[in-house]
């Protein structure tokens, strides 16, 4: 089976949610379905702007109220709907998730991932992290600036010693988010004083069981992928995905095509719609799952696509925070954004068209950049340089 370019990337944006016309008015219920359908909001603590994990929503479903998710991630326990693991990256995940991740905080516990600093607190100094977990435990929730600024009471610790054993005890699921505080700082408390009974009373599959889903979960985000977009998506090594993907294609719930013009293999989940056309328009996120694999982005848009915060300012070409945006099935213009909340202004400090950008791109983007102006509560849009195409 052969399918074409411009069907693999309506593919791909109906399967992350795009293409549906926003709700009037966003419910927590509207939330939680574009939640599940991503499968994940990547967490980024970069506020110049807005926080990532906020953005794609928004993409999405237009201007909601943030407080939604606020209280959804961080809120009382019968409110919660997500819980704070590392899956893509640090991450916003459905609550139902919890049980594929436990194999991961398993292998944590046990010290057999993740880097060297961090493993040893499942070794030789185990018992210093016993005893942040205790502490915890008599006292409630902490952040890391609360152990006595980085010293312990035993005084062998260093500031990045604290950090690190908390971040052992999170990996391994023995702590967990309890909400942020200040400027963006992680709470870690006790998973039972944070995550509902039933969540946690939730059967543990087998470790095989849980990446197949994890690679269905993945399948089904991304609508048509390869392997490596598939294990990309919550961070699987080939062997911790390849019999997934193997056992998922014997069940005929990925089926193996063809891209016109890819030299890669191919899955498409047979759930995965296949829209006539794609309508709508979005800012997208710099971790935004449409667009996080910049392979991948490449390939369906022929968008060249890297991030600038990490560069250099003489190496920067779009600007600093810069916002890819799509129009209909295409990626047709960078913005290089800023929210100034002092002054009320959102600054759209350099807009890039693409090549072959639509004549229509401009009026749609400014109405895209006044949406979120008022969804941040800025008063005012200011629009600087604008770049066309040679």
């Amino acid at each position: 089976m052969i399918i074409s370019q411009a069907d693999a990337r309506r593919i791909a944006l109906a399967a992350q949610g795009f293409g549906r016309p926003p709700p009037p008015r966003v419910t927590a219920a509207h939330l939680h379905k574009a939640a599940d359908r991503t499968g994940l909001l990547q967490i980024d603590s970069v506020n110049v702007l807005a926080r990532a994990h906020y953005l794609p929503l928004f993409s999405r479903l237009g201007g909601y109220d943030r407080a939604l998710l606020e209280r959804a991630a961080w809120g009382p326990k019968p409110h919660r709907r997500f819980f704070e693991y590392w899956a893509h990256e640090a991450s916003l995940l459905p609550l139902e998730l919890h049980p594929l991740l436990r194999w991961r905080m398993a292998r944590a516990e046990r010290g057999e991932i993740g880097y060297a600093a961090l493993r040893r607190f499942a070794t030789e100094h185990r018992s210093e992290a016993d005893a942040i977990l205790t502490r915890i435990a008599a006292e409630g929730p902490l952040t890391a600036a609360d152990f006595e600024n980085g010293a312990s009471r035993s005084g062998w610790w260093e500031w990045s010693d604290v950090k690190h054993a908390l971040e052992w005890l999170f990996w391994s699921g023995r702590i967990t988010t309890a909400t942020r505080r200040g400027s963006f700082a992680r709470v870690y408390d006790l998973p039972e004083r944070v995550l509902p009974p039933a969540v946690l009373a939730m059967p543990t599959p087998s470790v095989t069981e849980a990446q197949r889903a994890l690679i269905d979960r993945s399948a089904r985000a991304l609508g048509i992928a390869t392997a490596a977009e598939l294990r990309d998506y919550f961070r699987l090594k080939p062997v911790e995905a390849d019999h997934a993907i193997a056992d998922l294609v014997e069940d005929q719930a990925l089926v193996p095509v063809r891209v016109d013009g890819w030299s890669q293999k191919v899955w498409l989940h047979r759930d995965a719609a296949v829209p006539r056309r794609v309508r709508g328009a979005a800012l997208l996120a710099p971790f935004d799952p449409l667009i996080w694999e910049r392979g991948r982005t490449e390939r369906l848009f022929g968008f060249r696509y890297r991030i600038a915060i990490y560069v250099p300012q003489a190496q920067r070409t779009h600007g600093y925070y810069v916002l890819p945006f799509l129009m209909d099935e295409a990626l047709v213009a960078r913005v290089d954004l800023k929210a100034d909340r002092q002054a009320g202004v959102l600054l759209a400090k350099r807009i890039t068209l693409e090549p072959g950008a639509p004549g229509e791109t401009l009026p749609r983007l400014q109405i895209e950049l006044e949406r979120m102006a008022h969804w941040l509560g800025l008063s005012e849009l200011r629009i600087g340089e604008i770049i066309r195409p040679a």
